[in-house]
């Protein structure tokens, strides 16, 4: 209703001063009203004591003389408010009654039924008009009574409106100057908190909190003035830390996405990047019904010479690649570092054979001339698989595994050569399907074997380990875990043999308790199929209580993609396996998902660092960077972090000054089975294991 607060004040004093004027006016014309009928009274007094002395020696007549009734008229001719006189003889009987100039008011019953006897000795007022009854003679013995009327109404009114007329004046000038003066000083109270109001509304429309209003009011509103600026202080001075922490953060996670998303050392997109790309790619080639190709190549004979010469000069050589075959493709054509030795290159949508063919050939004669690397001319070739989506019916998985079989097609027939994926290159998949054929009656028969490898703290004391599976095929021989790990998944068995590993532990760990001797816990891995398994934490917690182990000592690893890929799955999950008493792992941090953000809301005690930054420390500022930066990350998040992939002293030694709770790695020792396991002494000499280097 009112935007102001002047407007309801103003009104206030206004009808406060208007009271007090008309308490005023009223005030005065009673007391103007009090004083007159006083004076009247003492007038009346006085007249009814004269005619009362003038009747006394006429009171033994039988009738007053008509004389005396003139006398009477003659006495109050001159008073205009005369009502009338009676005469009343001691037995209160009216003996005379005269009316005056206003005798018309003797007809009034107030007159009429006026009792001498009612009436108090002396005067009395009542209904405008002044009654005066005077004892005629003695008090105790009176000859008669005297009663005189008077009337107050018409003088008392014309007193009132004269005294109105004579105040009335004043009293509003008196008036209007106070509600001037009360509006000024409203106005000038009122207005720093105006100005202030006018003020926030600025700083409110510009979001300038630089502002301040400059009000120096040694009052409440000078007080306010101040405390809006102190605020509006604390506001910036916390904006420009929001700001700089924030775009700290947008550079750090920009940092750490490149890093997620390329490969340290060449530069190149990695696995993680590439393959999601792929998805995309994949998904508008069938939608539009195009095809797409994918080139997939590692180095020959590039693993003689990373061993021969070292990973500083393998390293040197990979970037050289990365450099040649980025020089070689066209723009919008995709290069990426899959690992290792291994690249991929995705041409811009034109999937014709002979320009694929062509670019395979140009990629293998980029390889023909030797690389020159610190006085060395080392030549090293490529074999090329390729692969279309359509014959993979655009599925990524069965896409990569079609490269990748043409690509070990090229190698069977030699360096330098490339193949095209046909349909008959299927024998692959034969050895899947045996395999994935083989996997129950592979676990009743125990063809697999829990193995373990150790985990260290800064003084090489062992303080955890982690269960990995070897499979002993009795036709194929020994199935490493990369390959028969997808087969079970694809298969729907990784269930079974996630099971199996842990009553595989779960028996193996009264054994580990008595070798070790303290406090320390066995990782078990967990994929994203397991995750979704509505029964997982029932049947491991059927297997603890059968076998009574104890949760303390064991702990779950979970690849970063797993756990987000099942995110509401794996967060019920692990926080009941926490809950129970599990430690929780959070496998190959860093190489899947870019935003930070999940490590907020997800349970887990230990970040993993992924070996491909602890592979090139030595060698690759960038790879140190980054996993000092997963280290600091988890400390100030409270979590312990478990490097693995460590196979030298300077991987050691970065890692341990750098705070790293547990390190894992074949410098201390390969996974190994049970029994080899139990003879090893539960800390390391790190001095002869450099020595061994």
């Amino acid at each position: 209703m009112f935007k102001s607060i002047k407007g309801p004040v103003g009104i206030i004093i206004t009808v406060s001063l208007s009271l007090m004027a008309l308490l005023v006016l009223w005030l005065a014309v009673s007391e103007h009203k009090i004083t007159y009928v006083a004076s009247a009274k003492e007038h009346a007094s006085t007249y009814s004591e004269a005619v009362a002395t003038m009747i006394q020696p006429h009171m033994t007549d039988v009738n007053l003389p008509e004389e005396f009734t003139q006398t009477i008229v003659s006495l109050f001719s001159t008073n205009d408010h005369f009502i009338g006189a009676r005469i009343y003889n001691s037995d209160a009987t009216l003996i005379k009654e005269q009316a005056g100039r206003v005798g018309q008011r003797l007809i009034e019953p107030f007159f009429q039924q006026a009792d001498v006897q009612a009436l108090p000795e002396g005067s009395s007022y009542d209904q405008h008009a002044i009654a005066v009854r005077h004892t005629i003679g003695e008090d105790i013995y009176p000859d008669g009574y005297l009663v005189l009327f008077f009337d107050t109404k018409s003088s008392v009114s014309s007193g009132i409106s004269s005294l109105l007329r004579q105040i009335f004046p004043l009293v509003f000038a008196f008036w209007v100057f106070c509600v001037l003066c009360s509006l000024y000083w409203i106005h000038r109270l009122l207005k720093p908190l105006t100005n202030l109001t006018s003020f926030t509304h600025s700083v409110i429309e510009t979001k300038d909190y630089a502002l301040r209003n400059h009000l120096v009011d040694n009052n409440e509103v000078g007080a306010l003035g101040d405390s809006i600026n102190r605020l509006l202080e604390m506001i910036e001075v916390e904006l420009l830390i929001n700001h700089e922490q924030k775009q700290i953060l947008i550079e750090q996670q920009d940092e750490m996405s490149r890093l997620a998303n390329y490969d340290s050392l060449t530069g190149l997109p990695n696995r993680q990047f590439v393959l999601d790309n792929l998805k995309l790619e994949l998904a508008r080639a069938k939608r539009n019904n195009d095809d797409l190709a994918l080139l997939f190549f590692d180095l020959d004979g590039f693993k003689g010479i990373n061993d021969s010469l070292g990973h500083e000069t393998g390293d040197l050589i990979l970037i050289e690649v990365a450099d040649r075959v980025s020089d070689l493709v066209r723009e919008g054509d995709l290069v990426a570092r899959l690992g290792g030795d291994e690249f991929l290159i995705l041409p811009d949508r034109d999937v014709r054979d002979a320009s694929i063919e062509s670019l395979a050939s140009r990629l293998i004669a980029a390889f023909e001339q030797p690389f020159n690397l610190r006085g060395l001319s080392l030549t090293v070739g490529v074999s090329v698989g390729i692969a279309k989506a359509a014959d993979a019916h655009y599925n990524l998985s069965e896409l990569m595994s079609n490269a990748d079989l043409a690509m070990y097609r090229s190698k069977a027939k030699g360096r330098g050569s490339f193949t095209v994926f046909t349909l008959d290159m299927v024998a692959s998949h034969k050895r899947k399907l045996h395999l994935a054929n083989a996997i129950e009656q592979s676990l009743s028969q125990n063809e697999f074997e829990v193995y373990y490898q150790v985990k260290v703290n800064k003084h090489a004391e062992i303080v955890g380990l982690e269960a990995l599976l070897r499979w002993d095929h009795p036709e194929f021989g020994m199935v490493m875990p990369s390959e028969f790990i997808p087969i079970a998944e694809q298969g729907g068995k990784i269930s079974a043999i996630t099971q199996w590993v842990i009553e595989r532990v779960s028996e193996d760990l009264p054994r580990l308790r008595q070798w070790l001797n303290k406090r320390f816990r066995v990782s078990i891995n967990l994929s994203g199929h397991d995750l979704r398994n509505s029964h997982l934490f029932d049947n491991i917690y059927t297997v603890f209580q059968s076998y009574q182990v104890n949760p303390e000592y064991v702990e779950f690893e979970v690849t970063e993609s797993a756990y987000l890929e099942n995110f509401a799955l794996s967060n019920k999950f692990f926080k009941r396996m926490s809950n129970m008493g599990c430690a929780i792992a959070l496998d190959d941090f860093g190489t899947g998902y870019s935003s930070l953000s999940y490590l907020t809301q997800i349970s887990i005690d230990t970040l993993k660092i992924d070996k491909q930054f602890i592979r090139e420390l030595e060698t690759s500022e960038r790879s140190q960077l980054v996993t000092g930066a997963i280290i600091d990350l988890a400390k100030r998040l409270s979590l312990s972090v478990c490097a693995e992939g460590i196979e030298g002293p300077f991987q050691w030694q970065y890692l341990t000054e750098h705070g790293c709770d547990q390190i894992q790695g074949y410098m201390f020792s390969k996974p190994v089975p049970l029994s080899t396991l139990l003879e090893m002494p539960a800390a390391f000499d790190v001095a002869a294991l450099v020595n061994k280097q």
